[in-house]
């Protein structure tokens, strides 16, 4: 097998791929700048941070709905049979946490 390029080929290939190594080196510069990499794990932390908060948001909007339910009719009315204790509860613990910081402060 003869190689029956010229000189001229020759030298055109060998500059077209010092080219391409020169580029590719230059991504690899890219990828290992330190700069690069920080920015690649904070990405990484936003992402895992972004699809905590939506699991989070997922989940508090099922306890909302849960307790919406319960606490409103299908036709949108309030429960008060159900309402009332709720806001007894709620009002005798904010009583009792008042209380108590009034009892530590003073």
């Amino acid at each position: 097998m003869s190689d029956a390029r010229t000189p001229a080929q020759i030298e055109a290939d060998i500059k077209h791929r010092r080219e391409r190594l020169a580029e590719t080196l230059d991504e690899i510069g890219v990828r290992v700048h330190p700069k690069t990499i920080v920015g690649d794990a904070k990405a990484k932390f936003v992402a895992g941070v972004d699809n905590s908060l939506g699991r989070a948001y997922v989940g508090a909007n099922r306890v909302v709905s849960g307790v919406r339910g319960r606490l409103v009719s299908d036709d949108g009315a309030p429960r008060l049979e159900r309402i009332v204790p709720v806001a007894l509860v709620v009002v005798g613990l904010v009583g009792l946490l008042a209380v108590s910081s009034r009892r530590r402060k003073g």
